[in-house]
């Protein structure tokens, strides 16, 4: 391997400048594919001496192997036709880690327009990397958080809006039903009134929770639907499913006996419940099966609450 790039008389001057930036130079000859010259910067970084990197084989197996083939098929493509271009990529370490690296290749051309070689600069991106995977992660977080209700840390109304459009259009292009219960904590202004709001939010924290755990289908959803009611979406479930959901809810909730002492029903948290299945057609929307449904729950609050009625809807 020769020890500078060929820079003409001032080489020395430029091998300095070189070998004196982080970021690392090389030189591969076109027609040999072989390294001409690699900085001595390389074995501070990756721990391979410059006398080892003989070929542009060298370069492709110091590559994770995740990044080794798409990375080359492009930097391949692209020399062959002449173009400058740059990929990131992680390279092997000799001590079997891996830096993120940025490779900016530019391809020298012969007096006929061939290629002649490949001159280019590694740089170490590895922290750029660590940053940008932070803000995945954080801009991860931030969805997640987008989708969750910020008291109960069930899904909120706009995660059950994205759901409902998916899942109803999941529903109509198969012909499978689909069913909704909408609840209602029963006498919730009453129980804020005389045990405080500190009391109130601590029982709509513990009644989704309850209703989550009366859940078991693996697309089911509970949300929050606003103040003191709750939604639970039941795709691939029929009239019959559904109304077991809700009487399992309703169980559940008995079974806590959360005191509520200004509810003439027997003294404890109850909900009503409106239950509602449909097969989605054209002839009605997910917000009109809503109302319909929100119409089970009136009547259910109407007659007594503590109570369940559910209607089938033709669509």
């Amino acid at each position: 391997m020769s020890d500078v790039m060929d820079l003409g008389n001032d080489s020395a001057v430029y091998r300095t400048l070189l070998e004196s930036t982080k970021a690392i130079p090389w030189k591969i000859d076109w027609a040999t594919m072989k390294f001409a010259y690699i900085g001595p910067q390389i074995e501070a970084l990756l721990g391979w001496s410059p006398q080892s990197w003989i070929s542009a084989e060298d370069w492709a197996m110091r590559m994770h192997p995740d990044d080794r083939e798409h990375v080359v098929n492009f930097c391949v493509a692209q020399s062959q036709a002449g173009v400058d271009h740059e990929a990131d990529y992680r390279a092997l370490t000799k001590d079997n880690g891996y830096v993120w690296i940025r490779d900016v290749v530019h391809v020298v051309r012969n007096d006929k327009g061939e290629a002649q070689a490949l001159i280019g600069f590694m740089f170490d991106i590895s922290e750029r990397k660590k940053t940008e995977e932070k803000l995945l992660t954080l801009q991860k977080e931030l969805e997640a958080l987008s989708f969750k209700d910020g008291l109960t840390n069930i899904a909120n109304r706009r995660r059950f809006d994205a759901s409902l459009e998916l899942e109803w259009e999941s529903a109509r292009s198969h012909g499978l039903p689909l069913s909704i219960l909408l609840i209602d904590i029963d006498f919730f202004k009453q129980y804020n009134d005389l045990y405080g709001h500190v009391r109130g939010d601590g029982c709509l924290v513990d009644i989704a929770q309850t209703l989550s755990l009366a859940l078991d289908g693996p697309r089911d959803l509970v949300a929050r639907f606003g103040g003191e009611e709750f939604v639970v979406l039941l795709p691939q479930a029929d009239a019959s499913v559904a109304l077991k959901v809700a009487e399992r809810c309703q169980r559940l909730i008995q079974k806590q006996a959360i005191a509520h002492a200004q509810s003439p029903l027997d003294q404890r948290v109850t909900v009503s419940i409106g239950v509602g299945t449909v097969v989605p057609g054209d002839r009605m929307k997910p917000s009109g099966f809503i109302e319909a449904v929100d119409q089970q729950l009136y009547a259910a609050k109407k007659n007594g609450r503590n109570r369940i009625e559910a209607l089938q809807a033709a669509a």
